[in-house]
């Protein structure tokens, strides 16, 4: 299905879904209104008629919005904590504030984090008055001086703060997720926690939001640089930002980056920062959503009884500005090392009014992922590379992007031109007549699959109080679609699109306005990790109910029947509706035959001898069926998914393209020119380079999977016939088929009628075997133009043995990932050398493959040489810090105890743990170990399994920048040439980008 980027967008596919109710026996057509109530301990609340996410929404006395909704399928409650406050409202002198303020916030109040806060806080004056001086200062060197004095209160000040404090208590709960994000009109704080620990979250965060300490103030800045930097590395966001700017010329949506300016980021002010927080993180300017396995009233008293005793104040947002209208085409050029694209964007009205709804269908009837007509003109043609739209609504105004890459050899004005030309054929009216219900169905569909998720509900809530809309709206907003007719929505189309837009071209080249900025100094701050406030000790005092973990008996949850011609059918029931996924599953893939996923991926583009490709591609969108034909490395899954009662129709379809697709040489010239393309593109993203490409070649080296294709002389030689030929004859060979869905029988039935089975089933090919190298003393490095550096430490370790899985989850959650991890505290919290950090002992996905040790630092070039010999006194010294651990294992208990797998996610689960060898849930036994570690035994796994491992050093960066001398101490240098990482030819570099 389309990828809708839009939030909003998403919110209102997802508002109207139900996970107890299936999309047929919905029904919001009848009256919608709100209904007002009060529970047992005299709270009010209210419902709308026909909601079926079953929504209660309190106010509560100081103003403060509490959405609750009740999902009972796992032990957790999604939580957030929304503030309207986002970077709409910085100060035009100090943008980046709301986000950098979002960071401040994880770093305690008076209470948490401190050893003697009233000591502390005289010297966090000192800092925020040294911070005043150093934001008036205009000459650098005294600027240098000023802050070579704040570095140096901070010491002291870190001699009595205790980091992280918020971030091990919340661990502690099991919580997972933990992180905040902000935005134009919103700051929201996200955590998923073990139901039983709801009253400890509340105490938690009800101190937590209670009052704002900046500890830890010019760490934490440098951290926000780094990802300043990380933007700027960001082609996507730069072309994003371009557009905005276009767009909003006086608003702030395009004049106040959320991450700010280089410029204000190096002049912060802590008082600034404290009267944004007094202003507008107020009860009466929060909401808080929590769904899942909760009880309502026992839920809405906790609330009350901590966020109920804030303050209630008066909240004023600014009066922001207002748009003339664009009346003609606004250009914008970006430049970067990122393949080369075009985006269109018309500024639209904010959310709520009629133009939302209009575009909302006008932007599913362009690009819906199947039928709409940039779907088949551009995209099902391959006209071009690639191409779509979305839509985003805010507060103010909203924007309709289209976006689109070009062929090799086309032009960035082409693909614009054919991205209009779509839209000419909207404003005529050149879309069949039945596809305006087709895409309020498939918005249905969409809404019913991803409100199976307590976070997507749980963010359409959040949504909707940032964007001050009444949910009675929102449940009634597909409603409301319904009653657009065809010819409405063409007049709009007219009335709206015209040369009214802003198109940015994304061009390979130099960025000329990258900010750089030296390296300031910064001494480590004490972490303190031995000690604890008072706090955290009467926090670990109150004890929560037990929760016990469930395990799963894999061979009793998975049902087992079998088709009239003997084929396995593996089943589960779907309990929540009338969806329904089928798999048919063979057990080779690409290692098997390097043509099967050239096949499946030619398929995509093809009719029969009596579908067009474009009418083949509507038939299933008409059905509200998707279908899938895709490799891996060792299976191919040919399946449909959809509404069950369309099941059938929707196999009978598939199995009729299975059987009767036609070559075509015309269009499979134009898919090897896409491959080729593709993969001049894919060799240009940094991060594909250094997780794909060096990660492949640290591996293995030269006889890597991923250097294993065909050169696209070899595409262009074969006969796309024996490609066809290649997809019919997949079904001759030994299968099986999962289901998940109601009426299994009824499933049956339909693949006995339809998946015809001749004769006995063929033998898979032979796998290939790819030899895993050892490693240590290499270091591979790519040239690429950036402002970071980043790196991995890649070591192979011992081949998979199951008995090592609890200790090395358990290594991973205190040592390597999350915000109190001791790798994320040394690398960023105490030395501020990188904005990400962290490290993994993986364990292998297949029974016979090695473990890997693993560690990534992205940080500034000029910080590199700091930050590898930190990550490498690391990764040779464990620091055992008790308290810290008996955290780590008691979060990672919790995570365990909580954990359900369910629905589809048994079946695929078991799969994962057959490749490895291993035939019931092992989560049992990972539980009873854990239980049963201590530190001393983590550090025996460390020394065993990590200690004095030999590692491949993984570097990209600009050689410009980074100091070639200082990666020599860890290995041989060897610069590597990206097309060999991916065995591409060099004649693709003559494609024109």
């Amino acid at each position: 299905m389309k990828l809708i980027k839009s939030v909003l967008l998403f919110c209102i596919i997802t508002c109207l879904s139900n996970c107890k109710k299936s999309t047929s026996e919905t029904n919001v057509s009848q009256e919608i209104k709100v209904e007002k109530h009060t529970d047992a301990s005299g709270f009010k609340y209210e419902t709308v008629t026909n909601d079926p996410t079953g929504l209660r929404l309190y106010t509560l006395e100081n103003g403060l919005k509490v959405y609750l909704a009740k999902n009972e399928e796992e032990p957790k409650i999604q939580t957030y904590i929304a503030v309207r406050a986002g970077s709409n409202y910085d100060p035009k002198e100090a943008t980046g504030l709301a986000h950098y303020l979002e960071h401040m916030v994880f770093k305690g109040t008076d209470e948490i984090g401190t050893q003697d806060f009233e000591k502390e806080n005289v010297l966090l004056k000192q800092i925020s008055d040294l911070y005043e001086q150093h934001k008036g200062e205009s000459d650098p060197d005294k600027k240098k001086e000023i802050y070579k004095k704040i570095d140096e209160v901070s010491q002291e000040a870190s001699k009595i703060s205790i980091s992280n404090e918020y971030d091990k208590m919340i661990s502690s709960l099991g919580a997972e997720g933990t992180n905040a994000h902000t935005w134009f009109e919103e700051t929201v704080y996200k955590n998923k926690i073990p139901t039983n620990e709801l009253d400890k979250w509340l105490k938690v965060e009800s101190e937590r939001f209670s009052q704002l300490v900046l500890r830890l103030f010019h760490t934490e800045l440098e951290a926000v640089y780094e990802e300043f930097n990380r933007g700027q590395d960001n082609d996507g966001r730069k072309a994003y930002a371009a557009m905005l700017e276009g767009l909003f010329p006086n608003h702030p949506y395009g004049q106040q980056k959320t991450i700010g300016t280089s410029e204000h980021l190096k002049n912060p002010s802590m008082v600034a920062i404290h009267n944004y927080f007094d202003k507008y993180y107020v009860p009466n300017n929060i909401a808080m959503v929590l769904v899942g396995d909760l009880d309502f009233d026992e839920t809405i008293q906790k609330v009350n009884n901590t966020f109920g005793q804030f303050e209630k104040k008066e909240v004023v947002h600014p009066t922001l500005p207002k748009e003339n209208p664009i009346t003609s085409p606004i250009v914008k050029e970006v430049f970067g090392p990122t393949a080369e694209s075009v985006s269109l964007a018309f500024r639209t009205d904010a959310i709520g009014t009629k133009e939302e709804k209009m575009l909302t269908l006008a932007d599913m009837l362009l690009a819906n992922g199947n039928a709409g007509l940039i779907d088949l003109n551009l995209n099902q043609k391959q006209a071009v590379q690639s191409a779509g739209c979305s839509p985003t609504f805010l507060n103010d105004y909203g924007y309709h992007q289209f976006y689109g890459s070009p062929k090799a050899n086309q032009t960035l004005d082409e693909v614009k031109d054919l991205l209009l030309s779509q839209i000419d054929k909207l404003k005529k009216g050149e879309f069949e007549d039945w596809m305006m219900s087709a895409v309020i169905n498939d918005l249905k569909l969409n809404q019913t699959r991803q409100y199976e998720n307590n976070t997507a509900l749980a963010s359409a809530y959040y949504n909707a109080f940032i964007h001050h809309q009444d949910w009675k709206d929102k449940v009634a907003y597909l409603d409301e679609l319904k009653k657009i007719s065809k010819q409405e929505l063409v007049d709009f189309a007219n009335s709206f699109y015209k040369d009214n837009y802003v198109v940015v071209y994304k061009r390979k080249g130099e960025d000329k306005n990258i900010s750089k900025v030296e390296n300031p100094g910064i001494t480590p701050v004490e972490l303190n990790r031995d000690k604890e406030s008072k706090f955290v000790q009467d926090f670990k005092k109150i004890e929560a109910p037990a929760l016990k973990p469930k395990f799963i008996d894999y061979k009793s949850a998975i049902k087992e029947t079998k088709t009239d011609s003997g084929l396995q059918v593996s089943y589960i029931d779907n309990p929540n509706n009338d969806l329904f996924d089928l798999n048919i599953i063979f057990d080779m893939g690409q290692d098997h035959d390097r043509k099967a996923s050239l096949a499946a991926g030619y398929l995509d583009y093809l009719g029969t001898d009596k579908y067009t490709p474009e009418e083949l591609k509507k038939e299933f969108y008409k059905l509200g069926i998707n279908y899938s034909v895709n490799t891996g490395s060792d299976k191919t899954y040919v399946g449909i998914s959809g509404l069950k009662e369309n099941l059938d129709a929707g196999l009978a379809l598939l199995e009729h393209l299975w059987s009767n697709a036609v070559p075509n040489q015309e269009t499979y010239a134009k898919y090897v020119d896409q491959i080729a393309k593709g993969r001049q593109n894919s060799k240009l993203q940094k991060g594909n380079i250094l997780w794909s490409g060096l990660m492949n070649y640290g591996m293995y080296g030269d006889n890597s999977p991923l250097r294993n294709i065909y050169t696209i002389g070899e595409l262009q030689d074969i006969n796309p016939k024996e490609l066809v030929d290649k997809i019919k004859q997949l079904r001759d060979f030994k299968q099986r088929i999962f289901y998940y869905g109601k009426n299994v029988d009824a499933a049956v039935a339909s693949i006995n009628k339809n998946h015809k089975i001749k004769g006995e089933l063929l033998d898979y090919p032979e796998k290939t075997k790819y030899i895993e190298k050892e490693t240590g003393g290499n270091v591979y490095f790519v040239d690429y133009d950036m402002v970071q550096s980043e790196m991995i430490f890649l070591a192979k370790g011992a081949e998979f043995d199951p008995n090592k899985m609890a200790a090395s989850r358990l290594f991973n959650t205190y040592f390597g990932s999350g915000l109190s991890s001791i790798v994320f505290q040394e690398i960023r919290e105490s030395k501020s050398l990188a904005y990400s950090a962290f490290s993994a002992y993986s364990t292998a996905q297949e029974k016979g493959d090695s473990n890997y040790i693993y560690a990534y630092i992205g940080t500034q070039a000029n910080k590199m040489p700091q930050a590898v010999d930190a990550m490498m006194d690391l990764m040779t010294n464990m620091p055992e810090a008790e308290e810290q651990f008996n955290a780590a294992k008691e979060a990672t208990l919790k995570k365990i105890a909580a954990q359900r797998i369910t629905k589809s996610n048994i079946f695929w689960t078991y799969e994962g743990l057959k490749k490895r060898g291993i035939e019931n849930d092992n989560r049992k036994e990972m539980y009873e170990t854990i239980k049963n570690m201590t530190l001393s035994d983590l550090k025996s796994f460390f020394d065993q399994n990590i200690k004095g491992e030999t590692y491949n050093v993984l570097v990209i960066g600009n050689k410009k920048e980074v100091d070639i001398k200082a990666l020599s101490k860890l290995g041989e240098v060897k610069e590597m040439d990206i097309d060999y990482l991916f065995n591409y030819e060099k004649k693709n570099e003559d494609i024109k980008l």
